[in-house]
């Protein structure tokens, strides 16, 4: 995979992993999750539904935030056919 993606060709690849390949959660985003009483079905449904803002690269690792008017939810890929949720919150 050659990062970082336009935000279309992220938004595009995240739509694609949910169907069709396979993804996670680290420790960190369900924490921030529960913290925000936010499940990991609200955020698959951000990555379904939102908007990818921007990508930046953290700690040698490309990140998408994906946002709706409510929540964000911040992914990384690992392949071409998965990806990780890396942090959410609810927007205040």
């Amino acid at each position: 995979m050659n990062e970082p993606l336009s935000n279309v060709d992220a938004k595009r690849l995240i739509r694609d992993i949910l169907t069709n390949g396979t993804f996670g959660f680290t420790g960190h985003a369900k924490a921030e999750l529960a913290k925000d009483s936010l499940t990991t079905v609200d955020a698959v449904n951000v990555l379904r539904g939102g908007a990818v803002e921007f990508s930046e690269l953290v700690d040698g690792t490309w990140r998408y935030r994906v946002r709706t008017n409510k929540i964000t939810v911040v992914v990384a890929f690992r392949s071409d056919d998965h990806l990780v949720v890396v942090t959410a919150w609810r927007n205040k």
